[in-house]
């Protein structure tokens, strides 16, 4: 009696030739990649639409347009003169106007200018904020006045000197400090000892002459001088000076040049 087909035979049968026996996965790979259902693209619509809504609100539209500039912090310079040199493009998009750009032009053209903010002021404005250099002493030249700022910048030249600002003399042509510091390097010597006197002192300092790099003169109201010497120790300077005039209140000269050891003379 012939045997009948072992197992092994049976379930090869029941597979197609060239099968592996494993489950097919076409069904878990093809559900990876399902057709977005209506929902998702109406949100991607919206999403576009606000974006190119918010676009054309920003750079088509009439409604985020300059229409204004404000100018606030001006000292001498006038707004006409600050504006004029802005150039705000009116009419312009707000949100493209270049304020990086009308900062830097202003620090060119307007070197009187120290520091400058210009701003965004929505929906339709643009704010500039100007800072003015502030003149610590001034320079005679041809009955002209160039105004001097706390960093020894030379900015502005004009007809009248600034009321209560003290006058620079330089008497260091024929001085050998000439020979290692040149003119710009000795005003700011001056620039550096003029900023630590005394309050009062410096309210009533009428000329700072600077003969050398170590010899530095105030000439104060009332014929008074003060020997100050060079900018080195501006701090004790101040102090002695201050305890120096009230002892001798009535001495014409004084003399701080070396603080350790002061000198007051005349009356």
């Amino acid at each position: 009696m012939a045997a009948g087909p072992t197992t092994a035979e049976k379930n090869g049968a029941s597979r197609p030739k060239g099968s592996s026996g494993r489950p097919s996965r076409t069904g878990t790979r093809s559900g990876r990649f399902r057709v977005p259902g209506p929902r998702v693209l109406w949100i991607a619509l919206a999403v576009l639409a606000t974006v190119a809504g918010g676009l054309w609100a920003l750079y088509g539209s009439s409604w985020l347009r300059v229409e204004h500039v404000k100018t606030s912090g001006t000292r001498v310079l006038t707004v006409r003169e600050v504006e004029a040199v802005a150039a705000v493009p009116i009419g312009s998009p707000l949100i493209s106007v270049e304020t990086e750009a009308i900062e830097a032009r202003l620090r060119q053209k307007l070197p009187r200018i120290d520091t400058v903010t210009v701003e965004r002021s929505w929906p339709h404005g643009i704010g500039l904020e100007v800072t003015e250099r502030q003149p610590v002493l001034v320079v005679e030249k041809g009955g002209k006045f160039t105004e001097v700022d706390s960093t020894g910048t030379r900015y502005a030249t004009v007809d009248k000197a600034p009321r209560g600002v003290p006058k620079l003399v330089l008497d260091a042509a024929s001085s050998p400090s000439l020979r290692r510091f040149d003119a710009d390097r000795l005003l700011r010597e001056a620039v550096r000892a003029t900023g630590e006197l005394p309050e009062k002192v410096a309210r009533d300092t009428r000329v700072v002459r600077v003969s050398s790099y170590d010899s530095l003169t105030l000439e104060l109201g009332g014929g008074r001088t003060v020997f100050w010497g060079s900018a080195e120790d501006g701090a004790v300077k101040a102090r002695v000076l201050t305890a120096l005039m009230k002892a001798t209140p009535k001495a014409g000269h004084f003399d701080v040049s070396a603080p350790t050891a002061p000198a007051a003379s005349g009356s």
